[in-house]
């Protein structure tokens, strides 16, 4: 996990983001894959459509699936690679300016504010779980707080120097963090889906 010293080169950061990218471009391959298949071939079935509750070919279906007139992933293969160059640009030793931290940041926010609609979509719309597209929920939300975080404490984001301190404690507890957000989707999705019970249902019937 990310480096809590926010005067040395980021390295923790970088390491973070390439990873993060690499999943996010990952998932955003395969529903592409898998998007383009379901053009060709109407009842083409997805590998990742494992049962009733789990896999993407509901949702690549569906018009959330298109919310700007295009396929989602499409916006993944187009802003995962910009995460892993700049990963590979800071462990490379390159220095951004303030304007370009904050412009990641606000790109970071929206990419966050996008996944939890996707969330609420899935659980309360469309009463489905998407493999990969949970994959791209797993990497955002940590993404979203590594840069965030970083960006205040390191006062790329200006703020007082009391923000920055409590900044800079927090970006400590980064996994913690990350592992409440996820408890909070799978207990409105235990909630809203009872899915904990549906997918164990799900998997031992792929694995007959």
């Amino acid at each position: 996990m990310p480096d809590s010293s926010p005067q040395s080169r980021p390295v923790g950061v970088a390491v973070f983001l390439l990873i993060a990218g690499a999943l996010g471009l990952l998932a955003a391959w395969s529903l592409t894959l898998d998007k383009l298949a379901l053009l060709a071939d109407p009842d083409f079935v997805p590998s990742c459509d494992v049962g009733v509750l789990v896999g993407c070919g509901v949702n690549l279906g569906s018009w959330q699936g298109e919310l700007f007139g295009f396929p989602n992933p499409l916006i993944g293969l187009m802003a995962w690679p910009v995460v892993i160059a700049i990963g590979a640009a800071i462990l490379a030793g390159a220095q951004f300016a303030r304007w370009f931290w904050i412009a990641f940041n606000v790109g970071v926010t929206g990419a966050l504010l996008f996944v939890g609609w996707l969330i609420a979509q899935s659980i309360y719309a469309l009463d489905v779980l998407c493999p990969w597209c949970m994959l791209t929920w797993a990497v955002t939300i940590p993404t979203f707080w590594v840069v965030t975080l970083h960006n205040l404490r390191t006062g790329n984001i200006p703020v007082s120097a009391r923000v920055q301190r409590l900044a800079a404690e927090w970006f400590k507890w980064i996994p913690l963090i990350t592992v409440v957000c996820y408890a909070i989707v799978i207990v409105l999705a235990q909630a809203q889906m009872n899915a904990i019970p549906r997918v164990m249902i799900d998997l031992q019937n792929l694995f007959r």
